[in-house]
């Protein structure tokens, strides 16, 4: 009988054993595995040191390196608040709406003498001389919504058909273009004062550039639309949209053409004012160019907007800020 016992209790025994080892293996997890890459071992050759042909080259066309603040030289401090600026024969012309006067400033050496009174609020000027050699101003006076001819003798009124005129450019012997920046438009003006649409669609126009059948315009109320093109093109323009020349661009104000091909361009990044330039051919062929493809070329100190912004024919170029008598110049050849 006793013998019958310890068999029973031996058996309960090993069974209470085993269903304690299934229990252990049923709740134990697999461990996951280690997240921590395996190192490989160490090379037993030395690294292979970089040739030649396996560094890149610099690229033979590396980005215009920007004048900064400190490569800008002071032209002059005698305009009280110099607005629209325009160069012709090593003179610089500047409307000042802080006196409501025209200056006359050497470009070389700075030496200002006033040139005549009467001029409100011009942001842009165009300077010729006629068939006698006598100069002739060219300028919309923002404030009293009129395109005026300005000689030594006075001023003469070619139109009262304009609403906010901004930008000037010249079309042809017999007329001029200019951006209503009220109306979003731009506008065709002879000599005598008629006043036909040439351009509808805009977004607060400003600067104006004609370069042969091509015609750019600067859009100050759209980033999006900084600066557009159209076809110089009258009898067709009216009706078109104009095209997308540069994108992103803010508060875009002054273009000039400059000797070299390129569009120079006055506009902000965030409060800073800057100039840069574009290929205009190349963003047309492109279909347009976005900001990240503008060149900087004046990287300035100055707060936005650059009000004037001019350029003479030996790539010597011209910009202020608004409100302020400063005029700053530098030599863009001057940069390689």
């Amino acid at each position: 009988m006793l013998k019958r016992v310890l068999i029973v209790v031996c058996v309960v025994v090993l069974i209470t054993l085993l269903a304690q080892t299934l229990t252990t293996q049923a709740i134990t997890p697999t461990p996951a595995p280690s997240k921590t890459p395996t190192l490989s071992p160490t090379p037993t050759t030395a690294p292979v040191t970089a040739t030649a042909t396996s560094v890149p080259e610099p690229a033979t066309n590396s980005s215009f390196e920007p004048f900064s603040q400190t490569d800008l030289s002071v032209l002059s401090g005698n305009v009280q608040r110099p607005n629209g600026i325009v160069w012709l024969n090593d003179k610089l012309y500047v409307a000042c709406n802080g006196d409501w006067s025209i200056y006359e400033i050497e470009a070389d050496s700075g030496a200002t003498e006033l040139y005549i009174f009467g001029l409100r609020n011009a942001h842009t000027l165009f300077a010729e001389n006629d068939d006698r050699g006598e100069l002739n101003l060219w300028a919309p006076d923002f404030e009293r919504n009129v395109l005026v001819r300005i000689t030594r003798t006075g001023f003469s009124t070619i139109t009262t058909e304009l609403n906010g005129p901004w930008g000037i450019a010249y079309l042809d012997e017999s007329s001029f273009l200019v951006t209503n920046l009220l109306d979003d438009n731009i506008v065709r003006v002879t000599r005598e004062g008629q006043v036909s649409e040439f351009l509808t669609g805009l977004r607060s126009p400003t600067g104006i550039v004609i370069d042969g059948e091509f015609v750019y315009v600067a859009n100050n109320g759209s980033a999006r639309r900084g600066i557009e093109w159209s076809m110089n093109s009258p009898e067709t323009n009216v009706g078109s949209p104009a095209e997308t020349l540069v994108s992103g661009l803010q508060n875009t104000t002054g273009l000039v053409m400059g000797s070299d091909g390129y569009l120079y361009f006055a506009y902000s990044l965030g409060t800073r004012g800057v100039v840069g330039r574009v290929d205009p051919v190349q963003c047309r062929e492109n279909g347009g160019c976005t900001n990240d493809q503008v060149e900087i070329i004046v990287y300035s100190d100055l707060a936005a907007p650059l009000a004037g912004l001019a350029i003479s024919p030996d790539l010597q170029l011209f910009v202020h800020t608004i409100y302020r008598p400063e005029i700053y110049s530098v030599q863009l050849d001057q940069r390689p």
